[in-house]
């Protein structure tokens, strides 16, 4: 009789404890956020472009894309598969693009030539000018922060999830545009993550400037939005299902 009187006596100290904890805390009403309400954005069932993404190339046509020098693009299209072709240049979208989500998937050539950073390259710049690096890094050494996944010359991708050469690959990619002080001095740097074929390689790393060949980067003021850039490096890296979401 002990025990039952012992366990009624915890439970009537434990729902008046609950109940003074309900009472200090108020109304829960009053962290209620009904505004503003998120738009609604419809997913794709199939995997493809959710409903308010900017179509960049979908297998038809070049029409969002131009040159760097503003003429049509040069790059071959067939069988709804986007193409390099080796020393006719860099494309870039005609729209620029600040802070996106970016989906692009990319292929290497099947058929293996060279080795290093001669082999399968090309680069998906954001605003012209931050590389997330395409290359066929499997079974591929070449350095690190210049393998497929990386932020060139910047940082080294968490793993290397390359597939083989032929396979298509995925890049998911959250971008942030730096920002600038009104005297050109960078007030934000860009941060930016990468899923590559859905395993996440960089982690909203920072960095430090445009993506260059040598020596350090250094910001340098721009706009808030500039185009997207794909690279020519004289290998026939080929790119499908390309679509941007604007942040």
């Amino acid at each position: 009789m002990l025990k039952t009187c012992t366990v009624i006596v915890v439970a009537v100290v434990m729902v008046g404890a609950v109940s003074t904890l309900t009472q200090e805390q108020g109304d829960p009403t009053l962290t209620e956020v009904w505004e503003p309400e998120p738009p609604i954005v419809i997913p794709n069932a199939s995997g493809g472009p959710p409903s308010d993404a900017v179509i960049l190339f979908d297998g038809s046509d070049l029409s969002a894309w131009q040159s760097r020098s503003g003429g049509a693009p040069p790059w071959e299209v067939s069988d709804g598969v986007l193409t390099v072709l080796p020393d006719t240049g860099d494309i870039i979208t005609k729209q620029g693009f600040g802070n996106v989500q970016l989906h692009v998937e990319w292929r290497t050539p099947s058929v293996v030539t060279g080795g290093g950073q001669d082999r399968g390259n090309s680069g998906v710049y954001l605003m012209s000018r931050y590389e997330v690096q395409v290359l066929d890094s499997y079974e591929n050494r070449t350095y690190s922060n210049g393998q497929a996944g990386s932020i060139y010359k910047q940082h080294i991708p968490l793993v290397n999830a390359s597939r083989a050469p032929g396979a298509w690959q995925t890049y998911d990619i959250i971008f942030m545009a730096p920002r600038f002080h009104v005297d050109g001095t960078i007030a934000q740097p860009a941060t930016i993550t990468v899923l590559h074929n859905g395993v996440l390689v960089q982690n909203h790393v920072v960095l430090q400037g445009p993506s260059i060949f040598i020596g350090q980067p250094e910001y340098e003021t721009h706009r808030p939005k500039e185009p997207l850039l794909l690279q020519e490096h004289d290998h026939p890296v080929s790119y499908r299902n390309i679509w941007i979401r604007e942040l």
